[in-house]
């Protein structure tokens, strides 16, 4: 449905008329992740503030005023960023969830990729999300392809060209500049065709995203790197990290949503076994 179609008290009816009734759950206690709790959701539930685990995320989970069985809405997670703060909004239930199907994963230091609009690298310790940067790659990607003087290309985000932007993207370095170059090398007879762009954008964008935001972390320099999130959009980032010669290893992300949601919800029972 998306929180930003919904009018004013509409999430709840929904939620009510259709949602339970579609899944047969009329009778089930509920926790939703995401924006739903945001300033534009079902209700605003506060940020969490790293480090964080599923225990302090549960602390953070707001019940809904009169809504019976229990629903519940997760909060978000806050942590110092770039310059201010940082947020997320769900990934978090996806990471707790990650960390939550394999014991080893909660032990010593991680690193965790989470690809999308707002890409996500995260810094967890010992099974604490520590700190974490986002990256707006997939919107800087859809920005530049619909709406500025790069678009109009129609090839495949995924073709060959990618392999050229990552090269492209260096260390990520003078992003503003490296971009150009999707015109220059079509329009100045540089090697590219306008059906190359897409895959030579996007693999200049992940390029310069792989290169530049994990040093952010500051990170141990051995610890794993773990990609989690959509299996295409995975094997993107894992092709640009090769290109760097770092090993990466992909997840499915729609599992580690389902197994955070349960660690969450586990959680937050255990701290209010009335419901």
């Amino acid at each position: 449905m998306g929180v930003s179609r919904l009018g004013p008290g509409e999430a709840a009816v929904r939620f009510r008329d259709e949602v339970r009734p579609a899944l047969g759950a009329e009778g089930l206690p509920t926790l939703i992740t995401g924006m739903a709790g945001s300033n534009i959701g079902w209700l605003e539930v506060p940020y969490a503030d790293c480090p964080a685990d599923a225990r302090a995320l549960a602390r953070g989970v707001v019940a809904v005023p009169g809504e019976a069985p229990f629903v519940g809405i997760t909060p978000g997670l806050r942590g110092p960023g770039v310059y201010g703060p940082d947020v997320m909004r769900g990934e978090e239930t996806q990471l707790i969830g990650w960390l939550a199907q394999d014991p080893a994963r909660r032990q010593g230091a991680q690193v965790i990729c989470h690809p999308g609009t707002h890409a996500k690298w995260v810094l967890a310790v010992d099974g604490r999300i520590e700190r974490f940067v986002t990256a707006m790659t997939g919107e800087l990607f859809a920005l530049l392809t619909q709406h500025s003087v790069l678009k109009g290309g129609e090839g495949d985000a995924d073709g060959p060209a990618f392999d050229d932007g990552l090269k492209a993207a260096g260390d990520g370095a003078a992003l503003a500049a490296r971009l150009f170059t999707a015109r220059s090398r079509v329009v100045g007879g540089g090697g590219l065709v306008a059906a190359d762009v897409r895959a030579y954008l996007s693999g200049l964008l992940i390029g310069a995203d792989v290169a530049s935001s994990p040093p952010l972390l500051d990170a141990p320099a051995d610890a794993t790197v773990s990609i989690v999130g959509d299996s295409k959009l995975c094997a993107q980032y894992q092709r640009a990290l090769a290109h760097r010669g770092i090993e990466a290893r992909v997840h499915d992300g729609e599992g580690a949503v389902l197994s955070g949601l349960v660690a969450l919800f586990h959680a937050v029972m255990r701290q209010e076994p009335h419901r």
